[in-house]
């Protein structure tokens, strides 16, 4: 598996339990890594081995004093806009659901032993590694069940993140047998796996 080096940097992780955690970043730092659905990852070993996997679920920007005046403002001038997003740092927070673990010989599809401590870099996974984390597709439970996040619509971006990872000649088939996998633990609630396919339809 690749290593954390020259890896899309999504945050620091603020706090953290086995369940998932949340990092943070500037705002002027946003960009298609801190998507809803993105799979991240952050070592959870001292020596960097093993590593927890996990999809971003929230992105929460937070206020200030600054911006709360500035809000109730006529007009805003855009260099105070530019001024106020870039310069001034507005704290970004990014939830995240944790959904298995590399444990430094193999996928497991698990919640973690441990979580990663305070300050850990968080990086976006690159497509190798969400193609090889997604090979399998028992997390889908771990998503499904959460109740810290909108778990359809998580589930529903995460597969689609995971088929954008594939070849393109190989993206419907792995929709299609995530459809199927939906359909064997939704098979009591037609409403809500309706809504899922919907989400992944590969047409």
């Amino acid at each position: 598996m690749t290593d954390m080096q020259d890896i899309a940097l999504v945050g620091r992780v603020l706090r953290a339990s086995t369940t998932g955690f949340d990092c943070g970043t500037r705002s002027s730092s946003l960009n298609g890594a801190h998507a809803f659905g993105t799979f991240v990852r952050a070592p959870i070993s001292e020596d960097g081995v093993q590593q927890v996997v996990g999809l971003i679920y929230a992105v929460r920007i937070d206020d200030d004093p600054l911006a709360r005046e500035l809000v109730m403002a006529n007009a805003i001038h855009s260099h105070t806009l530019y001024d106020q997003r870039e310069n001034r740092m507005a704290p970004v927070e990014i939830g995240v659901l944790a959904v298995g673990y590399w444990d430094g010989q193999r996928i497991r599809h698990s919640l973690p032993p441990r979580p990663p401590m305070s300050m850990t870099e968080v990086a976006a996974c690159t497509p190798d590694w969400i193609a090889a984390f997604t090979e399998r597709m028992d997390f889908f439970r771990l998503v499904l069940n959460t109740r810290e996040a909108p778990a359809d619509s998580l589930l529903a971006a995460s597969i689609q993140a995971a088929a954008a990872a594939r070849p393109e000649q190989e993206r419907y088939d792995y929709l299609v047998d995530c459809g199927r996998m939906c359909a064997s633990l939704l098979s009591g609630d037609l409403q809500r796996l309706a809504g899922i396919l919907a989400q992944i339809d590969p047409a």
